[in-house]
C-alpha cells in the first residue's frame, strides 16, 4: 500500500541517468513529482514517460521537479532517455532502496505509483491508478494546474 498524503516523504540520495548524485533535499522549496514504474522501454512506461516528456515545460513553467525511478541501471536508463529523449532524470535503484522506502514494491519490480511531494518533504499526492498515456496532465489536473 502506497505511503499516506501528509506523510514526510522518506529522504534519498542516489545517482540519476547519468551518474549525478541525487537527494531529495536538492530540492526543497520545489514541488517534486516522483513516478515509479516498473520497466524502461516497455510499452506502459515508454508512454509514461513520453507523457513526462511532453508535459516538461508546463511542469518547468510551475516550478516542478519530474523525477522517474525504477530498478533499472544506469545503462538502462541511458538508451531508454536517448531512444525517447526524455528530458529529465530517472533515478536509478538498484537496490529497490527507494522502491521499498516509498511502498512500491511489486516483488523485484516498482509498481507504478506517482507522489507529488511538496517544498516541505511532505506527501500532497498520491496517484496508485495511472493512465500512462495521460499521466503527466492527469498529475497537473489533480493538483489544479
Amino acid at each position: 500500500m502506497p505511503l499516506a498524503v501528509g506523510t514526510d516523504a522518506p529522504a534519498f540520495t542516489v545517482k540519476d541517468t547519468n551518474g549525478n548524485t541525487v537527494s531529495l533535499s536538492d530540492f526543497k522549496g520545489k514541488t517534486v513529482v516522483l513516478y515509479f514504474y516498473p520497466k524502461d522501454d516497455t510499452p506502459g512506461c515508454t508512454k509514461q514517460a513520453c507523457s513526462f516528456r511532453d508535459a516538461i515545460d508546463e511542469y518547468k513553467s510551475k516550478d516542478i521537479v519530474v523525477l522517474g525511478v525504477s530498478a533499472d541501471d544506469e545503462t538502462s536508463h541511458q538508451a531508454f532517455t536517448q531512444k525517447y529523449n526524455l528530458n529529465f532524470p530517472l533515478l536509478v535503484d538498484k537496490d529497490k532502496t527507494l522502491i521499498k522506502a516509498y511502498d512500491v514494491d511489486g516483488g523485484g519490480y516498482a509498481k507504478r505509483v506517482t507522489y507529488v511531494i511538496d517544498g516541505n518533504g511532505k506527501i500532497i499526492h498520491v496517484d496508485s491508478n495511472v493512465n500512462t498515456s495521460s499521466h503527466a496532465k492527469d498529475i497537473l489536473a489533480a493538483l489544479g494546474l
